[in-house]
C-alpha cells in the first residue's frame, strides 16, 4: 500500500509523530480536558435522555396494549421451533421487543412464558442483543458515527439470531 506523505516528510512515522506533537502543543490542561469531558456528558444526557426515555414508553405501552410484537417475532418462530425451544410462541414475541429496551423481553416472559428453560432463553438473549433504541441505540444514533436506524436494526438481528444459535443448545445442556 502506497501513501502520498506531506512534502518535508520522509515516513509516515515521521509525519505522525509530527501531527502528535502538534496534538499535544494544543492540549491545555487537565481543567480544559475535564470541561470538555463534562459538556459532552452534558451534551448526551439532554440530547440523548428524553428520546431514550421516550422510546423505552412506547414499546412497553405497545408491548402491553397492541399485538405488534407478537406479528414482528412470527418470522422468529420456525428457528425456535427448530432449536426446540419449549413454549416457542411465546418466545418468539420476545425477540423483537428487545430492540426497543433490554428489559422489556424479561418483563414479558415473567407474564407468559412458564418453561425455565425459555426464560433463560428470553433473559440470556435480551442481554446478548446489545443494540436497545432506548439505550446504546439512541447514543449510537445522536453520536456522530454514520450508522442509521436500518442498519442499527440489521445489526440487531444479527446479534439476535447469533445469539439464539449458541443459547438454545446451551440451554438444553443446562436444562
Amino acid at each position: 500500500m502506497s501513501e502520498s506523505l506531506p512534502e518535508g516528510y520522509t515516513s509516515s512515522v515521521q509525519y505522525g509523530l509530527s501531527l502528535a506533537i502538534k496534538r499535544v502543543e494544543e492540549h491545555r490542561g487537565v481543567s480544559q480536558f475535564l470541561e470538555n469531558g463534562v459538556r459532552n456528558a452534558a451534551g448526551m444526557w439532554f440530547g440523548v435522555l428524553p428520546v431514550v426515555m421516550c422510546i423505552g414508553t412506547l414499546a412497553l405501552v405497545l408491548a402491553n396494549n397492541t399485538p405488534v410484537f407478537e406479528v414482528l417475532g412470527t418470522p422468529f418462530l420456525p428457528l425456535l421451533q427448530a432449536l426446540q425451544v419449549p413454549e416457542a410462541d411465546s418466545v418468539s414475541k420476545t425477540m423483537i421487543v428487545g430492540f426497543t429496551d433490554m428489559f422489556t423481553p424479561s418483563v414479558i416472559a415473567a407474564a407468559t412464558v412458564t418453561s425455565d428453560m425459555s426464560r433463560f432463553i428470553v433473559a440470556v438473549i435480551s442481554v446478548t442483543q446489545l443494540i436497545y433504541l432506548s439505550e446504546v441505540g439512541g447514543l449510537i444514533l445522536g453520536s456522530k458515527i454514520p450508522v442509521n436506524l436500518l442498519e442499527l436494526f440489521i445489526l440487531f438481528l444479527e446479534r439476535t439470531i447469533i445469539s439464539l444459535l449458541i443459547v438454545a443448545p446451551a440451554a438444553h445442556l443446562i436444562f
